[in-house]
């Protein structure tokens, strides 16, 4: 896919300069320097670029704590490479929260319940699993020495990757750029639109919701420190029925509640990775286990109220509900979640790269040229990014649908899913190199040349033109564009900010 989508625009380049092979670039620049000498205009020779701002200081303060530096490295490149799909995950992580907290707030009713919910809502960077033992997390549950486990794990993961002084400061920055290269842009009617740092700010603006939004909702993703405090917490947990301490280090898969896992104890080996970008990979399994552990607790709260005693013999029908059908492996309302989040990511990246497009598109020469296609060809491949993604997220936990012998339609799906995973990090990688490129080409003067300002890729040899200087209209009509995506870009931002922080007063139970 990224060959293809690459050779596209390769080939459309090159066959429009096939078109102009005959065209004397020393005449062009002669004519252009002769007409601004003889009306002593410069204006459409220069244009209102500042010196070059850091558009992507704010990635710094994105979060990260993979075990290996290599998935880090990973993380960013699927965050800059599809900024849709880092607005999914992290607003997909905010409903998952808002979920399950609300589960628990109107249905459960048990003593370690506040902790049990704390910690399985910041459990999202990790592949959560129960033990195929229910009678296990049971123990958990009901025996009242382990509320000392629940309350020292909550402690322990209950620390915070939130605002400090230079991720505030990184934000700060790039705000102030971009208000300074919308300060810096033309105001009057003749006058070069040349959009340069005003399209490339607009483009990287999708930065700045991102990692607000990450640094409010403080992802627990530092896998060395989750692994510390759990082997810590263990020490406190007790087994069921001989109640005898699990002082360990066992194997994992020993453990009521496990954090950890293998590769080949999942479907997507995303979901081994803490970066919350990989949220993605595990939204629809975190959703399954919280689901379980909320039945679980129900189960419970509900025979507390009847006043039921626990029966040291029987502590996992304690906490199974009597007569329950065979449960859906799709939690309920997961694919709600996942259109609201969608919706909300591609609005945010369109909303932003839509911007940049939008002023490429109506600056003269008016259409489809170098920078426009390049901004359009970030989003679109952006776009696919998330949707490869996304889908493989969903074959992947269709086809861990089986406990025992996988059917034909999962094997097909676990493999398409493999590949869909595989070619869309490679989309990644291709798009994060590209919008890089594209600033340095942006800065680099590239597009400046006779070529880019002349639209020759959407114009052709026949039709294509310089514009030198702007009419009337021509200037009205850049700069009603130029409002139209400021405006766009800011409110997608806004929105999304604002949708964060509306839903955020939710997570307490």
């Amino acid at each position: 896919m990224a060959v293809v989508l690459f050779s596209i625009v390769s080939l459309l380049l090159l066959q429009s300069v096939e078109k102009v092979t005959g065209l004397n670039w020393m005449q062009c620049l002669t004519d252009i320097k002769s007409n601004a000498n003889a009306t002593q205009n410069l204006v459409g020779l220069l244009n209102s670029n500042g010196d070059p701002v850091s558009n992507v200081a704010d990635a710094t303060a994105l979060p990260f704590g993979a075990q290996y530096r290599l998935d880090n490295l990973m993380s960013a490149i699927l965050t800059v490479g599809s900024p849709a799909l880092a607005g999914y995950s992290l607003f997909i992580t905010l409903l998952n929260s808002r979920w399950i907290n609300r589960r628990f707030s109107h249905s459960v009713d048990y003593p370690n319940s506040r902790s049990a919910v704390s910690i399985i809502s910041s459990l999202q960077q990790s592949p959560l699993r129960l033990h195929s033992d229910r009678a296990r997390f049971a123990s958990l549950v009901v025996l009242p020495e382990n509320d000392s486990w629940w309350q020292y794990f909550s402690e322990l993961v209950d620390y915070t990757h939130t605002w400090s002084i230079a991720s505030a400061t990184s934000i700060a920055w790039v705000v102030v750029a971009y208000i300074l290269s919308v300060a810096n842009s033309p105001s009057d009617a003749f006058v070069n639109a040349q959009a340069g740092a005003e399209s490339t700010s607009s483009i990287w603006l999708w930065l700045i919701p991102i990692v607000m939004g990450w640094l409010q909702l403080s992802p627990k993703c530092d896998f060395n420190r989750l692994k510390a405090a759990y082997d810590r917490a263990d020490r406190h947990a007790r087994a069921g029925m001989a109640d005898i301490p699990i002082v360990i280090p066992s194997p994992s898969t020993q453990r009521a509640l496990t954090i950890t896992a293998q590769e080949e104890d999942v479907m997507s080996p995303d979901e081994l990775l803490t970066p919350p970008v990989f949220n993605y990979s595990r939204s629809l399994e975190w959703a399954c286990t919280a689901e379980d552990v909320f039945l679980m607790y129900k189960a419970a709260s509900e025979k507390a109220r009847s006043r039921i005693p626990v029966n040291a013999e029987k502590i996992a029908a304690y906490c199974t509900q009597p007569g329950r059908a065979l449960r859906s492996h799709w939690a309920p309302g997961v694919f709600t979640r996942m259109v609201i989040a969608s919706c909300a990511s591609l609005a945010l990246q369109w909303g932003t790269v839509g911007g940049a497009l939008i002023v490429e598109w109506f600056t003269p020469t008016v259409g489809l040229g170098c920078r426009s296609l390049s901004y359009l060809l970030y989003g679109v491949v952006s776009t696919i990014i998330w949707m490869m993604l996304l889908i493989s997220s969903i074959l992947a936990h269709y086809s861990a649908a089986s406990s025992y012998r996988a059917s034909l339609s999962e094997c097909v799906a676990l493999i398409c899913s493999h590949s869909l995973r595989r070619l869309g990090k490679l989309l990644a990688i291709a798009n994060s190199l590209w919008v890089v490129l594209m600033c340095i080409l942006q800065y680099s003067g590239f597009y400046h040349t006779c070529f880019c300002s002349s639209n020759m890729i959407h114009r052709g040899n026949t039709a294509a033109y310089i514009t030198i200087i702007e009419t009337t209209t021509q200037a009205a009509l850049a700069k009603a564009a130029w409002i139209g995506a400021l405006f766009l870009a800011c409110t997608s931002v806004s929105a999304f900010v604002a949708l964060v922080n509306l839903l955020l007063d939710t997570l307490s139970t």
